[in-house]
């Protein structure tokens, strides 16, 4: 029996590539959308896709009354996405979450709903495999070296920050050890906001420009010596389409909640 997907956001940037690639995947189904810009039309229509009918839905509300899925792949925006995640694992779905901009304490509360509805949720900050690359790397770099920093870079237009993968990448981080501080915030003379800010014990700093898509770096230092670990994302949403799939693949895999798509790869 296929998979039935449904993708909140699947007429989105991310969203609708993601979307493209669920329907052509064998033992997958693309069973609705959420969209309050397209509500009341056909996915297939608008993507283009040899599907059928593929119901287009304002609210997460509403999705759930009429249309059956066993995953839901939340690729909102941030004020709107945990109001989708909680209400489908309510419902004993399970949840992939591509949305930027929750914080901890969002997902410890996810955590809760999904132990309470022995349902399963995977937060994946960047399905980009480069972006599990740089992760890991800068986890094993941070056992090593304690002086780190995060800089996080996106287009003018991205609300929210820092993003989900600079959020990912700092809470893996602190999981390793805090970075150090060398001048405490009560000696810092000028404005503290230009040292961004501290997120889990690691400082984080956010850039919003024209010209930017989506990157991320993890900066480390010691005496005479730094290393640099950068991830830059193109104009296409397409990288993000094969870490999508998978994750849709193994959420069913386990209970509770799991961060990041390493954490259900094999290596």
């Amino acid at each position: 029996m296929a998979l039935r997907v449904f993708v909140a956001g699947g007429t989105g940037w991310a969203g609708s590539e993601l979307s493209k690639g669920i329907a052509k995947t064998k033992g997958m189904e693309l069973v609705g959308a959420l969209s309050r810009k397209h509500s009341g039309k056909n996915l297939a229509d608008i993507l283009k896709l040899d599907s059928g009918t593929i119901p287009i839905y304002s609210d997460i509300e509403t999705a759930l009354m009429k249309t059956d899925f066993d995953v839901l792949v939340e690729y909102t925006k941030p004020d709107i996405a945990k109001t989708n995640v909680i209400a489908s694992l309510n419902k004993g779905k399970n949840v992939v979450i591509g949305t930027s901009g929750l914080t901890d304490s969002d997902y410890s509360e996810i955590e809760k709903v999904a132990i309470d509805n022995n349902s399963s949720v995977l937060a994946v900050g960047n399905f980009a495999i480069t972006v599990v690359l740089l992760q890991m790397f800068s986890e094993i770099a941070a056992k090593f070296i304690p002086n780190f920093e995060i800089i996080d870079y996106a287009h003018e237009k991205k609300v929210d920050s820092p993003s989900g993968t600079a959020r990912e990448l700092a809470h893996r981080l602190s999981k390793v050890q805090e970075s150090k501080i060398y001048v405490s915030e009560k000696d810092f003379v000028g404005q503290k906001e230009s040292r961004g800010t501290r997120l889990e014990g690691v400082q984080v700093h956010s850039i919003r420009l024209p010209g930017h898509v989506i990157s991320v770096e993890s900066i480390f230092g010691l005496k005479d010596e730094k290393l640099t670990l950068r991830h830059d994302s193109g104009s296409s949403a397409e990288p993000y389409v094969n870490g999508g799939l998978l994750a849709i693949q193994k959420v069913g895999t386990f209970k509770g909640l799991k961060r990041g798509l390493d954490s259900v790869m094999e290596f």
